[in-house]
Parts: structure tokens; sequence; C-alpha cells
């Protein structure tokens, strides 16, 4: 279990202004990742240098996005104003998760402007809209395509801040809080809305705080 991702979530009237500011503040460039038919969303994403990746997503205009509880969810944080959506942990096979929670993941997909297709199984959005400060899981299902952070970049998540309970977040996880993020610190913040507050990155220029 790891990191995966990071989610940034925007009304898709905002998302050329969103990569191009988190982009410039970076220094690192967004690519387009392509539409989640089933999900009614769609995504543009940037590799870092750690195994991980940003990823900026919107709801579309599409019944998909009203049915699927990942659009849904993107649409909710995006209809609030925006922001750091969630974080996303991999695991190499999510049937104990499945079995762990009493319910089957959901399969995903999305084809890139460039014909490649990106399959995963992911579980714990419904969890998420409840609670932001909980991540989701993910298992990448397509062995033979690039991981969305295939390239990367002298970007690194340095700290994230987030408000919430780390036991609650340790539970949910079945293991530390903290396990899934590696050398990435944790500021855990009071006062705010539950979920990511701000990230912080390591860039050639100095740290950059995003929020």
């Amino acid at each position: 279990m790891r990191l995966d991702h990071i989610s940034y979530a925007c009304t898709t009237s905002e998302i050329a202004d969103v990569i191009q500011r988190i982009g410039g503040d970076l220094g690192a460039a967004f690519t387009d990742g392509g539409r989640h038919p089933s999900f009614g969303t769609r995504n543009f994403t940037l590799p870092l240098g750690d195994g991980c990746y940003i990823e900026v997503v919107s709801a579309l205009d599409h019944p998909a996005a009203e049915k699927a509880p990942f659009g849904r969810a993107v649409a909710q944080v995006a209809n609030t104003g925006g922001g750091w959506f969630s974080w996303v942990v991999s695991v190499d096979d999510i049937a104990p998760v499945e079995e762990r929670l009493g319910r089957e993941a959901r399969d995903g997909h999305r084809i890139r402007p460039d014909g490649v297709e990106l399959c995963w199984k992911q579980l714990g959005i419904l969890n998420v809209m409840e609670n932001p400060e909980l991540p989701f899981f993910v298992e990448w299902s397509c062995p033979d395509t690039e991981h969305p952070s295939a390239g990367g970049s002298p970007v690194v998540i340095e700290r994230i801040e987030i408000s919430g309970d780390p036991a609650a977040i340790g539970e949910w996880l079945d293991t530390d809080a903290m396990s899934p993020l590696g050398d990435i610190a944790v500021d855990w913040v009071e006062g705010e809305e539950p979920g990511i507050v701000a990230v912080w990155f390591t860039t050639p220029n100095g740290s950059v705080r995003i929020d």
C-alpha cells in the first residue's frame, strides 16, 4: 500500500486555469489524461518524481456524472469552490480490501488522447464523500500500461496538511495512517473542514505550497 496520487477537483470551465496555475507554480506541465466514460469525468495529470502524480479532475455535463459516485463526489467538491479532493492509495490486490469493507470495487478506465487505455479498480468513494479526510483505494489492472507517474519530474511531494482524525484514517486503512505516505510528512491541522488542506512540494526552485 502506497500513495498513488492526489486529486484536485474543479469545474470544467475552470480546469484550464487550474492546470496552468498549479503547473506554473510547480514548474512542470500537465498532460491531457482523457475522459472516464463510466464516471462522467475527465482529468489532466502531472507525473511526480516519487512514483506519484497529481490529477486535476472535473465532472462533465453527462448522465454518468450524476449516477456514478466518483462523478458525484467530484461535482460536489467543484461546486462548493473546488480544491483538493482526495488522496489515493494503491494496492497490489484490492480483493482483501473488498472483503474487509464488505463490498466490491468499481471498474474504471480511460483512454488517453494518444490511444492508450488505462484500467483500474477503485473502492471507497462513498466513504470519502462522507469523510473527506479518508483516502480511497485503487488497483491498477492493465499491467502492460505505464502508470500515470511514468516519466516523472524533479517535483516531489514534501508534506501534506490534513484536517482529520489520524486514528480514523488508520482504522480505514487497516494500518498506521502514515504507512502509505512513506517519507512524506503530515501536518495535522485543526479548525479546518475535514480533508486535504494543502500540499507542499519540493521543486527545483524551492518549496511550494498549494491549497
